[in-house]
Parts: structure tokens; sequence; C-alpha cells
């Protein structure tokens, strides 16, 4: 590592003989201080928090290749954010069709079965009335208001005057009236209940929904609800759910015997259109979409359904109904959050279906003198694309007819023949635990039957992680290093950096000591502590003796306050004042949907520190990681994700594990680490890189001897007693 300039401005030469001063005194009580005394860094990350309400463009790569590294990336963190990374099995549905109501044109069944074993999706399965062959099929997800949304006998008149709907009598069930019209055109359609709506009730309205406050009964690491930190460690969501039984519809539809499982499309609007573009992205089976009211740069979806942590975070609805591309897609504009489509969002998603040469694939047309609808003039542009595009080859223009309501028993799926499954509270923590054992046994098994169980490691977890922490290793080229001080003290030197990674506008204080006698052997050791840099020092303000013997050892030891350590905090500060998250639902998903957890946000400065340590300027030969005082699961993580960037670890985890955390805002909270077995998954998914652990005591937990005997390397994983001995380990 080299030194710095010694033509140093005043303010900066004064300031390093102040802090040579305290440091050779013993005055203060901690490290040296990078920022002017009473100033932040200039940091991003410390200004308003993004939320669903937020502005979301979507700029396309200029490539087809760029695009679809991006997609791949998109992709699997629909499938984390959802919990269907890896996919689950597919147990079997036990579909059950029964109660055919026959209309002019069309007939109508209702339907249930089970996405997973004892959870149930309800719904209603529409045919044409001439039944012979196959028939296209389009899976509708209704939205918000339910699939038997009634305008009411008074609103429907007031509908009709203004141009949203042509009739009364279908015309106050728009949600039936674009099944029965699909069906009349020849096409099988199932629309089917999101939780909560019509006869989903095992998980009712008021949880998957309207969910406000905090639920304390439902918070526990044995027996927990939906919306508790619990859920969110295992990535269980009500979207994930609605994702899941989206993927289980599609699954139903295409096995019927009358069904032609290549012509296959998805529409649904507001919450369903959502539904569609997330099906869309992930499920290749489908060829067309209509996905209607939810295309949009402004409001991302406003209620608990439609979000889910990790979902947004860089992203937004534009870029996510991107992932349809090449297959034909259409939508309209309104007078609601859509209605600046035609110039910000549909221009980009064309410009997006150029690069695959079918601009003529994306279609959007905009209706501002409507508001948020999916009506009959939105009805009618449906109808036309999936004539075109699903090859009904109908004669245009299309128009909806009328048809005999169905209303009462003709869509009521329960009755005494088919009784109601239970539900409720006792139920939610069933589905819940049975969710978590399916996720743990589908891993294991996917694991222990490959090939090559370390690569499925690496997959899985590996895969997770690099969607949950959303970044890699910097480039040197997206760093910006301002120096500070250069100080000798005893046998080292001290430099203070203000260090920046310019894509992302963050900028953190490190503090760096520099061996002189004995010499630098050119080994770096980043030191990662609870306290941030100031744990480097003891209340003499001089190395603590761990640090003081990779100093004797001949390594150079850096450290940094991480976002909302140390520097990042006002004087008297605590970490809850400054991290205040404006949240109107006491939920997860609508903070951390669209922003990077603490804990990960420190996972990105602790990324940019070994970039900063690998620039040639340093020379370093090697780059070790110290993760101590609770910093040591962070540094479980940024090891995944700096590969081998990194020689070796030393994690003292204290025994600490994220089923201990009983809330979302705890600063140590990290989305899906349960899911992926805890701390030890992570520890574990990092082999063959050599590990000294402490905290966990004499025995390495099984998992990680596990795994790093999958990779062939039982003898890079190591126990110590004490971090005295750890650090022993560290300079052999």
């Amino acid at each position: 590592m080299k030194t710095f300039s010694t033509l140093m401005p005043a303010r900066q030469l004064l300031l390093g003989l102040l802090v040579a001063s305290l440091i050779s005194t013993g005055v203060q009580a901690a490290g040296p201080r990078v920022m002017e005394q009473g100033q932040l860094p200039a940091d991003a990350r410390l200004g308003e928090l993004k939320h669903l309400n937020d502005y979301f463009p979507f700029q396309p790569p200029k490539t087809k290749a760029a695009w679809e590294t991006r997609a791949e990336q998109l992709r699997r963190r629909i499938l984390v954010a959802s919990g269907l990374w890896p996919m689950p099995p597919k147990t079997p549905l036990n579909a059950v069709i029964h109660g055919k109501v026959e209309r002019n044109g069309f007939t109508v069944e209702k339907v249930y079965f089970e996405s997973v074993p004892g959870f149930f999706v309800t719904g209603l399965l529409f045919r044409p009335e001439k039944t012979e062959g196959e028939h296209p099929a389009v899976l509708s997800p209704h939205g918000h208001g339910g699939r038997l949304q009634d305008h009411g006998e008074a609103a429907i008149k007031g509908l009709i005057e203004s141009g949203d709907e042509k009739y009364e009598g279908s015309g106050r069930y728009p949600k039936l009236s674009r099944c029965a019209q699909l069906a009349r055109m020849g096409v099988v359609t199932f629309i089917f209940d999101m939780l909560g709506y019509a006869d989903s009730t095992q998980v009712p309205m008021a949880v998957a929904h309207r969910l406000r406050d905090a639920r304390p009964d439902m918070e526990n690491s044995e027996s927990w609800g939906l919306f508790s930190s619990q859920a969110e460690l295992r990535l269980q969501s009500i979207m994930g759910l609605q994702t899941w039984n989206s993927i289980r519809a599609l699954d139903f539809l295409c096995d019927l015997p009358d069904v032609d499982a290549k012509r296959v499309a998805v529409t649904g609007g507001s919450g369903g259109g959502t539904q569609s573009i997330l099906l869309g992205a992930i499920d290749e089976r489908l060829i067309a979409s209509f996905p209607q009211g939810m295309v949009s740069t402004a409001m991302q979806g406003g209620c608990t359904c439609e979000n889910m942590v990790l979902l947004r975070i860089g992203t937004g609805n534009i870029e996510l109904a991107g992932l349809f591309a090449p297959r034909p897609q259409a939508m309209t504009g309104a007078n609601d959050w859509t209605k600046e489509i035609m110039t910000k969002g549909y221009p980009q998603l064309q410009q997006l279906y150029k690069l695959y040469g079918v601009p003529e694939n994306v279609y959007c047309k905009a209706y501002l003198h409507f508001g948020h609808n999916y009506n009959y003039v939105t009805r009618g542009v449906m109808y036309h694309w999936f004539n075109r595009h699903m090859n009904l080859n109908l004669d245009e223009p299309i128009v909806e007819e009328d048809y005999q309501p169905l209303v009462g028993t003709d869509v009521t799926i329960w009755n005494d023949e088919h009784p109601e499954p239970p539900g409720g509270p006792a139920f939610e923590r069933r589905l819940t635990k049975q969710l978590d054992d399916q996720s743990n046994d589908t891993i294991r098994y996917n694991v222990e039957n490959s090939q090559k169980p370390m690569e499925e490691v690496r997959k899985i977890v590996g895969g997770a992680v690099a969607a949950i922490v959303g970044r890699s290793l910097p480039e040197t080229a997206d760093l910006e290093r301002e120096k500070i001080v250069e100080v000798k003290a005893d046998g080292y030197l001290v430099f203070t950096d203000k260090l920046r990674y310019k894509p992302a506008g963050e900028e953190i204080p490190v503090v760096s000591l520099f061996p002189v006698e004995p010499e630098w052997n050119g080994t770096v050791t980043i030191w990662i502590d609870g306290a941030g840099k100031d744990g480097m020092f003891g209340e003499d303000g001089k190395p603590v003796k761990d640090v003081t013997a990779l100093l004797q050892a001949g390594h150079s030891v850096m450290s940094a306050d991480l976002v909302y350590q140390g520097e990042f905090l006002k004087p008297g500060e605590k970490f809850a004042e400054a991290r205040k998250v404006d949240n109107p639902r006491a939920v997860a998903a609508f903070t951390y949907g669209y922003n990077d957890t603490v804990f990960v946000q420190r996972v990105h400065d602790i990324l940019t520190l070994i970039a900063f340590a690998k620039d040639e300027e340093h020379g370093a030969k090697e780059i070790q990681l110290a993760g101590v005082n609770g910093a040591g699961p962070l540094v479980a993580v940024a090891r995944l994700q700096a590969g081998e960037s990194v020689t070796q670890c030393l994690i003292d985890t204290g025994g600490f594990r994220f089923t201990s955390l009983s809330s979302h805002r705890d600063p140590r909270f990290m989305p899906g680490a349960v899911k992926y077995f805890d701390l030890p998954g992570l520890l574990a998914t990092g082999a063959p890189q050599p590990l000294c652990l402490v905290g966990e005591g004499p025995e390495t937990p099984p998992l990680i001897g596990l795994v790093y005997e999958f990779a062939g390397a039982q003898e890079q994983v190591t126990t110590r007693s004490s971090r005295s001995e750890a650090i022993s380990w560290l300079t052999e």
C-alpha cells in the first residue's frame, strides 16, 4: 500500500497533527474521525427512502445481450422474492370441477384445487358452448374488487352514460363479463380468487389485503404468521403465495383435456394486472399478455398483496413488464397512475421490443377520459389483441355481448357436498410451517441428488444471496478516494479516507493502519466491527490487542463506519432515530420492497472496502476479512459476493442466528436468511474458502462441515475458542 502525498492542504495537516497527538497521548476514547466535526457522510442512503408512489423509470439497455443478462437477474429476483427459488415441487392438484351452469354460448363450472396440500385455490371455469377438440385458453387473475365485483344497480347507469359499460346486466359484473366473452370467442377461461376474496377464505381479507398494524401474536420462531419477521426471513408473503397460485392455476388450465397448452395467455386488471406481470415474467408457457392498469412509472401497487421484499429495488413495473418480451403484450392507460404511459413507459417498452425486431408485439392506447378500469372499451382492446396473437381467426371488430348475469349459487364454490376448508390463524401458522418444511426438503433434495452438490449449493444459496444483495464487487473505476490525513504512530501509519462508490452516491469514512516495523507483508485484513471503525481502537485511542497482533504480524488493517454506524450518526443519535421509516403499514414489504435493508447496505459497504483493497495502488497480495462484535453475519454474506477476491475469513458469530430476530426493523434483518439455512447455510456456501469460526463452540456446525466436505475442503474450516486464537490462525 503506497503512502499518501505529504503535500496536504493546511486543514488536513492540522487534522493530522491533532490525530497524531491524540493517539500518542491516549486522550480520545476511540479512533480518528474522518469527517469534519458535525458533518455526516455525503451518502444518498441518508436521504428519503423509496416508496410505492415514487417515480420508477425504465431505460432499456442498448443491446439484446445486455437486456437478457439483466432479465435473468430480474427473473431470479422475482423467484427469490416470491419464495420460489428453488421452485417447490408441484404436488397433486386434486382438482374438483362441479356445478355446471349454462348460458347462451358458454358454460360455467366451479373449481377448487390444492396449490399445496390443504391450501385451496377457488375459481370459475368458463368454457365455449361447443367443446369439440382443443381450445386456446386464458388465465384471468381478477384484481381488487374480487371476481364477483358488482358495480350495483345505481352505479351501472352512470357507467353506461360515461361509456365505461354498455349493458346493465353483464356490465354490473365486469370481471365475469370478460370471461364470458372470451368463452364465446372459443377460449377456455379460468378466473381464480385472490387470497381473502369470494371463496378463498383460509387466509382472510383482513390479513391478505388490509393489514396495517403489527401482529405480535403471530411473531414466534416456532409458530408464526404472515407479515411477521419470521415469515420475511423465509420469504413467505401474500404476494408470493398468489404468484404460486397463479403458476398452479396455469398448471390446472394447461392440463385440461380441452385446452391447447401451446396457446395460453393471461390477463388481469389492477391487482390482477400485477399478478399478470409477475406470472408473465417467470412462466414461459404464456404466449400473450394483457396486464391492465398496473404498467406504470408511478404508483406500483398500493395493497399489501402487491408488495413483497426485494421485488422493486432498482426496478419497477415497466421493466418487470418488459420481461415478457418478445412475446405479444398490450395494455391501456387511464386517468390514474397510468396516465403518462404514452410518454413514460410505453416508448421504452417499444425500444425494448425493437431489440428483438418485433416492435409490433407491444401495444398501448390511452383512454384518459376513463378512471382506473378494465371496462367495456378496454376489454374490447384485449379481445382484439388475443384474437390476433392467439390465432383465434375471428372477424373484427369483436363486440362484447350481454348475457344473463351469474349470481348466488351460480358462482359459489362451497356447498354441502363441497364443504369449505378450515382457515384462520391456526391454519395460517400450519401453512407457513408447512411451506418452510417443504422449502427445506426441496433444497436438501436438490443438493443431495445432484452429481455436483457443491455447485448446487452455490446455485441455490449463492444465487439467492446474489439476488438479495443485488450487488457484486465494484469495479475500481467506480470508486473515488479522497485522502484526508496520514500520520505516524508507534510502529505504524494511520490513514483516513472518504471512500465513494460513485454509481450509488455512497460515501463511507475509512481508517487504515499500515505497519512500518515490521514491514508490510502484502496482506490487508479488513476489520468489520459492530462498533464500526472505532472498534479497532481502545479507550486509550490505540489499536486493540487483536489489531495490534495483526500489525505486528505485518498485516495492514482497514476498517470503516458502515452505513448508520459511527460518523453516520449525529452526536448522541441512535440507530433507530436515524433510520425512521415513513411506512403507512407495519409490513416489511412497504419499505424493503423498494429499498435495501440496512444489513444489505452494510454488506455493500464491505464490498466497497474489498474493491478498494484490491486497487493496484495498494498492491495487496492477500485480502482477509474479520467480522467481530456482531458483524460476523455481515462478513458471512459479503464473502459470498466477493468470491476469490478474499483469501480467508475470521468470523465471530457470537452464536447468532437470524431466527432470533423479532422485527424487520432490526439492523440485522436480512430477508430470506432463514430460508437458506440461516447463518450456517450462508457460512457453508463460502466453501472451500478458508474459514475460522469463533462463537460456535469447539465443533464445526454440522451443516458447515458437510458442505465443506462436498467441496473437498474439510481441512479449510476450523473453530477457535477465543478471538486471540483466531487472530493467530489469520497470521499463520
